[in-house]
């Protein structure tokens, strides 16, 4: 089965965030074609989250899952230790006060 590049997935995501209000943006660039790519939900708060996509081994699928949540500052080194492993990773980081990322809707997931 055919999956669409990291960066197309990246700009349909943002143009998603953007229809919706939801502020985002790349703060790290991975590779255009097979990275990885890590969401970062900043609450504005001082608290934040990693999302990631994981496969499912049991239902073939790939899902979303918390990497880290906590302090902004933890969630941060959380993910540099993660671009220390996988320098082709991208990281969008999205702020919204409501916790926003749509990462559960249609075409995302």
């Amino acid at each position: 089965m055919a999956r669409l590049t990291a960066e197309f997935w990246v700009h349909a995501y943002l143009a998603r965030l953007r229809l919706n209000d939801i502020p985002a943006f790349v703060t790290a660039h991975g590779d255009n074609t097979a990275g990885a790519v890590l969401v970062k939900l900043n609450t504005l708060d001082g608290r934040a989250t990693a999302l990631h996509r994981e496969y499912d081994l049991m239902t073939g699928l790939r899902k979303w899952t918390e990497l880290a949540a906590g302090d902004e500052a933890d969630v941060d080194a959380a993910i540099a230790r993660q671009r220390g492993f996988d320098p082709d990773l991208w990281v969008i980081e999205v702020e919204d006060r409501k916790g926003r990322h749509l990462l559960g809707e249609d075409g995302l997931e």
